[in-house]
């Protein structure tokens, strides 16, 4: 009889090859096919067709605190943490889903007793009734004639596959916050550099300007003017400190952990701390990018809940079977005339049932939703890289422009404090020249700090950093 069981078992799942899933073929992308070559982005070098994804990120990140500090928060950053974890649950529903297709063996043994009243009894006497048992067999089994629990373990597939998807996508956001954050480090300790360079030049100028009026050659007009802009560059000295220590307090943030200062940056890095990326002028590059790959595995999900749903319309069958002994005396238990078996196979056919319609229908609109969340993330994705490709295109030519104001408005502060020395200007021309020189020169570092800034974008918009 096992053996008849087996053979029945094994039948029924060679038959169960139905299935009721629409077939799926990508969607065309709502974006143009390649990204623009004309006008400002004829700067560019688009070079040859490049998958980006494949380029490790520690191939990417040349600068070694900055590759320290990244290698630590994908070691201790909580959110990456619960993306790790979301696919590890992903990947135990998948499992269950899965084992879903398969039978259930199972073994029991058991004893029952009963007393019989003498009301109810043959013998007219009450009596105490013994059972014992063991036994061998299948759980209710549904076989998959139709594809339904085919089609939820596609679901669940598709589903993990977007977790996994989800996790890269979390760890080249977690790269590029962590290198935005460590550049605006960068960019505030700079500043402070330049301020209180400043903030010297300006305390020595007070001295001159003193000493003149000490000799009755500045006016107090002068003299306060000149501590009024010793004060300002102070205020903006301690801002400066405390963004700083802001930038630091994110650093340590979004690694998760302290960062030691030895891998804290100095200033301003002598060269771009990043590897060139050159994208390729198609735009088929973006499906690979994990959030548009996620999207696109969800989309597949939502395919497989039709099918399911249309499932659902045909018969239901359940098989059960159990092979054992059964004996009112424990020592005969295990003899050949203990032995007993059944067999049930049933089956439940829906005849009215709304909510199959329903249910059906509500997987239909919900492809059409996953479906239009999938090309929104691809036109989400297409407008990120053209936002970087338009920087890239105009940044250089903003970095020289504000280098040759820099030079220029140096040469100004050095003629207006030599007129004021002379007794051809006043002391306010001065102070308008060094303001305006301070603001050029931080204005020039954010500038420098935005094109480094933007090559790590541009490397996440293309799908770079995931492994």
């Amino acid at each position: 009889m096992g053996r008849n069981i087996a053979v029945t078992i094994i039948s029924l799942t060679v038959l169960c090859s139905c299935s009721f899933i629409p077939k799926y073929k990508r969607p065309a992308m709502p974006v143009e096919k390649k990204f623009p070559d004309k006008g400002v982005y004829k700067n560019i070098s688009f070079g040859n067709e490049t998958n980006v994804s494949k380029i490790k990120w520690q191939d990417f990140i040349k600068d070694p605190k900055l590759k320290e500090v990244v290698k630590l928060a994908l070691k201790n950053n909580r959110d990456l943490r619960l993306a790790i974890l979301n696919v590890e649950q992903a990947r135990a529903l998948y499992g269950i889903k899965a084992a879903e297709l398969y039978p259930s063996l199972y073994a029991t043994s058991g004893i029952e007793k009963q007393r019989v009243p003498e009301d109810i009894s043959f013998t007219k006497k009450a009596y105490t009734e013994k059972r014992y048992s063991v036994n061998f067999g299948l759980a209710e089994w549904e076989i998959d004639f139709f594809g339904k629990i085919r089609s939820f373990k596609k679901e669940a597939l598709e589903e993990f596959l977007a977790a996994k998807e989800n996790r890269r996508a979390a760890q080249i956001a977690l790269i590029t916050e962590v290198s935005r954050a460590y550049l605006r480090l960068c960019a505030d300790i700079e500043n402070l550099k330049i301020a209180e360079e400043l903030l010297r030049t300006a305390e020595e100028n007070f001295e001159l300007v003193k000493s003149q009026y000490d000799a009755g050659v500045a006016t107090e007009i002068d003299l306060n003017r000149a501590r009024t802009e010793v004060e300002s560059i102070k205020v903006d000295v301690v801002k400066l400190k405390q963004l700083i220590n802001l930038d630091i307090n994110t650093l340590n943030f979004l690694v998760g952990t302290h960062v030691d200062e030895k891998l804290l940056p100095k200033g301003l890095p002598e060269k771009n701390p990043f590897e060139e990326v050159k994208p390729g002028i198609s735009s088929y590059v973006l499906l690979n990018r994990p959030d548009v790959m996620a999207a696109e595995h969800k989309l597949k999900a939502s395919y497989a809940r039709i099918g399911a749903a249309r499932a659902a319309f045909f018969p239901s069958i359940s098989l059960t079977s159990a092979i054992g002994t059964v004996s009112d005396e424990l020592s005969n238990l295990f003899k050949g005339s203990a032995r007993t078996w059944n067999l049930s196979l049933k089956g439940a056919l829906p005849v009215f049932d709304p909510r199959i319609w329903a249910a059906y229908k509500l997987s239909k609109v919900q492809r059409k939703i996953v479906l239009t969340q999938y090309e929104k993330t691809i036109q989400n994705a297409f407008k990120e890289v053209m936002d970087r490709l338009t920087i890239k295109a105009t940044i250089d030519e903003q970095i020289e422009a504000q280098k040759k104001l820099v030079r220029s408005l140096e040469r100004t502060y050095e003629l207006s404090l030599k007129r004021y020395k002379q007794g051809i200007d006043s002391y306010f021309s001065v102070l308008d020249a060094k303001r305006n020189l301070l603001q050029a020169k931080q204005a020039l570092t954010n500038l420098i700090m935005s094109k480094y800034a933007n090559r790590i974008a541009l490397y996440a918009a293309l799908g770079g950093g995931g492994d």
